[in-house]
């Protein structure tokens, strides 16, 4: 028996890809075809910025939810060319997209991302964010699209623009969407040398979205290490 398209939800669906970066594209179909996607995605071929990279980013975004909205899509699904996909579980897709159906309002859902708080929802596929960075592999409502393509660049990073808005985002759990696939084309290169010290983007996503989704795991530890060092230390005096 056939499993439903668990990509369904997404009305249109696009992949924003620097013009002159082939090995991107071609690295970026073959991911979505192990994931059922390549049929549907769109991709935007856009010029580097000639002054400004992040402006670039910006525009870029926000050229993709005007395509969207212009095709009357109520949900747009956004990739950059460097995504990756691991842990990717159709169902938990599917439920995690059922259940925003049911919600009165949500805003963004990520597929992909770091954030700098999480909590349940009640469905174990797909929980509350506070959005930090990274904008990889992310959906929004038409309502969120209106919003954001009024918005002119006024010097702030996309993901950025996004932290500031970002009432009601949720996120799959786990995120099947990783980014750093191919070799970077960031221009803060001693910020990338950063986060391959660190492991990488993917590797910081994962410990990021573990540490946020187990915070209390991690408390109680912490707690019980300082109770029994202060045990240890009150027997030791008595001692």
């Amino acid at each position: 028996m056939n499993q439903p398209d668990p990509w369904k939800f997404f009305d249109t669906i696009y992949c924003i890809s620097v013009d002159d970066r082939f090995d991107r594209r071609e690295q970026a179909k073959k991911q979505f075809a192990a994931v059922g996607l390549l049929e549907r995605v769109e991709f935007v071929l856009v010029a580097r910025h000639p002054e400004n990279r992040e402006k670039g980013i910006f525009e870029s975004h926000l050229l993709c939810l005007e395509r969207g909205l212009a095709a009357g899509a109520q949900h747009i699904l956004i990739f950059e060319d460097d995504v990756f996909f691991r842990y990717f579980d159709p169902r938990v897709l599917a439920e995690a997209c059922q259940h925003l159906e049911r919600l009165a309002t949500w805003n963004g859902l990520f597929l992909g991302g770091i954030t700098s708080g999480s909590r349940a929802t009640g469905v174990k596929s797909l929980v509350k964010i506070k959005y930090r960075c990274l904008s990889h592999a992310y959906a929004v409502n038409a309502a969120m699209a209106r919003r954001i393509v009024r918005e002119e660049w006024r010097g702030i990073p996309y993901d950025g623009f996004l932290r500031e808005n970002n009432a009601d985002f949720f996120a799959l759990y786990p995120m099947c969407a990783f980014q750093g696939l191919s070799e970077s084309d960031n221009q803060t290169v001693a910020i990338d040398r950063i986060r391959r010290l660190f492991g990488g983007l993917p590797f910081i996503q994962k410990m990021n979205e573990f540490f946020e989704n187990h915070k209390p795991l991690f408390i109680a530890l912490h707690l019980a290490v300082v109770l029994v060092l202060g045990a240890l230390a009150w027997a030791w005096a008595l001692w």
